[in-house]
């Protein structure tokens, strides 16, 4: 009877504890492991990223779709960095330009992009990166096209000079940003209604993150990454490309 009893009371505990213990995931990576889980912490022996505790209610395959919006004269490394980051994260990224045809990026690299701005479909994060920005910035038909998707766009980031084409489409009044170095005081005369920052990493106002230079972008891709993802996935992601310059929080975020 005392068996019995034991067993009546035991089964019920065994099974509360299967349903609350912890999963463990790596995070996202966009390779197979993705969709795998394990009920220890430890490392993904697919793809060697320390794993994290999978929250309640989280869906691991939920996908955050970021715009790359290019133009010839991009930046190569303003736009490969994050895209990096981003896809580590296991973001979905897409790569957008005024038409398909080719463009080439700082004179060495081909892209074709995805789509063009008459069949891009609707992202959550609008991506713009620096280099001739003045191409897609002075352009009013690519203007009236990023404002046409802003009821439906949930952030914005910017690169370097991108913060141009930001300010171009009135996406940066108000508030306090920064960008390149060398292009502080342009920015301030191109944007007279944000205030400029020379010598942070990155500016997160909420809704719109504008980073300095190259390296600044992959630094406010981890910190988009740490906020949308968390600080686990976003250190993981950086020891994963061996960025060993991460330093979370180093930037400005005002978002608060």
């Amino acid at each position: 009877m005392k068996q019995l009893i034991r067993l009546i009371f035991f089964i019920p505990c065994f099974a509360f504890s299967q349903i609350y213990a912890s999963t463990y995931v790596c995070p996202p990576c966009n390779h197979p492991c993705d969709t795998m889980t394990y009920q220890q912490p430890g490392i993904c022996k697919y793809c060697g990223m320390k794993l994290v505790e999978k929250k309640a209610g989280q869906l691991k395959d939920e996908k955050i779709t970021v715009c790359f919006y290019l133009y010839d004269g991009v930046e190569v490394l303003d736009f490969a960095g994050p895209m990096e980051v981003f896809s580590y994260a296991g973001f979905k990224i897409i790569t957008v330009a005024k038409t398909k045809a080719p463009l080439l990026s700082q004179g060495i690299l081909k892209i074709t992009p995805d789509y063009s701005i008459t069949d891009a479909p609707q992202a959550d994060i609008f991506a713009v990166f620096g280099g001739s920005d003045e191409v897609a910035a002075d352009d009013p038909e690519v203007i009236s096209w990023i404002k046409s998707r802003d009821s439906a766009t949930k952030s914005y980031f910017s690169v370097c000079t991108g913060a141009f084409i930001l300010g171009k489409a009135g996406l940066l009044d108000q508030l306090t940003v920064t960008t390149f170095h060398k292009s502080i005081t342009n920015l301030q005369k191109a944007v007279p209604k944000a205030k400029v920052l020379p010598n942070v990493r990155y500016v997160d106002n909420g809704r719109v993150i504008t980073t300095a230079g190259i390296s600044a972008g992959i630094d406010g891709a981890l910190h988009l990454v740490a906020k949308l993802r968390g600080k686990e996935v976003a250190e993981a992601v950086a020891k994963q490309i061996e960025y060993d310059k991460y330093i979370p929080e180093q930037g400005m975020d005002l978002s608060h």
